[in-house]
């Protein structure tokens, strides 16, 4: 488990084990333009959010409100709509 590992990694490996989840500032990580425009008006180095980068997948109740407000407004996917999808792209 590395330092940015989400501290609830055991309850999600329980419902996701093929996911990852870790903690980023939105600055660190590659967002899509249209989510970014969204929260143009605050710190990307300030915005929090917990995610797995590889598929996509985040985690709301670690994810800046904004950010997952945004962020649903996108291809990405918070953890339960993925689930609840059919784990799409895994």
């Amino acid at each position: 488990m590395s330092s940015r590992s989400c501290p609830d990694w055991p309850d999600l490996m329980e419902v996701a084990p093929e996911l990852q989840f870790k903690h980023y500032t939105v600055a660190e990580v590659q967002l899509p333009a249209d989510a970014l425009m969204q929260i143009s008006t605050v710190s990307l180095s300030d915005v929090a959010i917990c995610c797995d980068l590889d598929k996509n997948v985040f985690y709301a109740a670690h994810t800046d409100e904004r950010m997952a407000d945004a962020l649903r407004q996108s291809h990405w996917y918070e953890i339960r709509e993925w689930i609840s999808a059919g784990r799409p792209g895994s």
